[in-house]
């Protein structure tokens, strides 16, 4: 385990950051828009989102770089400040972190599936290994692959992240089967921890895809896999649309209420994904601080 990762849980459970694109919806990103962009356009809003987890008590707060890879911008005029875009990201989140927080930089999928041949596994490479250089350069403290659902994308993401020295997070996303506990590609909460372990991640883990009421069960399957840390960020329950917009029914209350269990299970890091915001974060503080209290809800 990388010296970082051992230093940050030294002292217990580590309560990191919340969902970020909806958060700048809220100070004017367009549906459509590519959120990344705001890195270079508007980087005071970006900050704003980054500075209000801080502020609800993160620990760990992510960047403004998930789609920041050459594939999953291809097509965007962005696509030629891939680089700029990253250390972008890395730098405003420093500045809003200060020394109160890590700053572990988002790496998101491709958005192209290996198994139906829409992306050689050699262009994967070259792409995670330009965005994972760029995020270092920025003066990241980590690198979170994240919101894999395919385990061998996310193994050859890791494979070039490791390459900067960098502790490197990888984060798989279980919705799909018939109990809803396996990737796209149709991987056990356990296989991917036996394997990740294998190819060297220094924390593994489970975010989005389901309610937050899954989250101690998959922890918990995890755990028993590996010997790494435990990364869960839950959504805020699953989305429905109401009207033109897309809502999340969970209050922040409910689930900082579930946050005990997912730490009982065994996880060492703890968030939220979509749906959730500062709220969810400074509710679930206390508890991270100090699992056996309970909240009234």
């Amino acid at each position: 385990m990388h010296s970082v990762i051992q230093r940050l849980i030294a002292s217990g459970a580590v309560l990191t950051d919340g969902a970020w694109g909806t958060e700048l919806q809220m100070l004017g990103l367009g549906a459509g828009e590519i959120g990344d962009a705001w890195n270079l356009e508007h980087p005071e809003r970006v900050e704003r989102v980054a500075r209000s987890y801080v502020e609800a008590g993160s620990q760990v707060i992510l960047t403004n770089t998930f789609r920041c890879n050459r594939i999953a911008l291809a097509g965007a005029a962005l696509v030629s400040r891939i680089a700029e875009l990253n250390r972008a990201g890395v730098e405003i989140s420093r500045r809003a972190a200060g020394n109160q927080a890590h700053v572990f930089a988002s790496m998101g999928p491709s958005g192209k599936l290996l198994v139906a041949e829409e992306v050689s596994p050699q262009d994967l490479r070259e792409a995670f290994a330009e965005q994972a250089q760029a995020l270092a350069a920025g003066g990241a403290d980590a690198l979170l692959i994240e919101t894999m659902s395919d385990l061998e994308e996310a193994t050859i993401a890791l494979q070039a992240a490791r390459k900067t020295g960098l502790p490197v997070v990888v984060s798989m996303v279980f919705d799909t089967g018939k109990k809803k506990d396996r990737t796209l590609t149709g991987i056990t909460p356990e296989q991917a921890a036996r394997e990740l372990t294998e190819s060297g991640a220094d924390v593994i883990g489970a975010n989005c895809g389901q309610d937050i009421d899954a989250f101690a069960a998959i922890c918990k399957r995890m755990r028993s896999a590996t010997d790494r840390p435990i990364w869960i960020k839950p959504n805020a329950g699953l989305p429905q649309l109401v009207g033109d917009r897309v809502v999340y029914h969970v209050t922040p209350e409910s689930f900082a209420s579930h946050v005990p269990a997912i730490l009982k299970a065994g996880a060492n890091f703890i968030g939220g994904c979509c749906g959730t915001n500062p709220r969810f974060i400074a509710a679930s503080a206390p508890l991270v601080q100090n699992p056996q209290r309970s909240l009234t809800i």
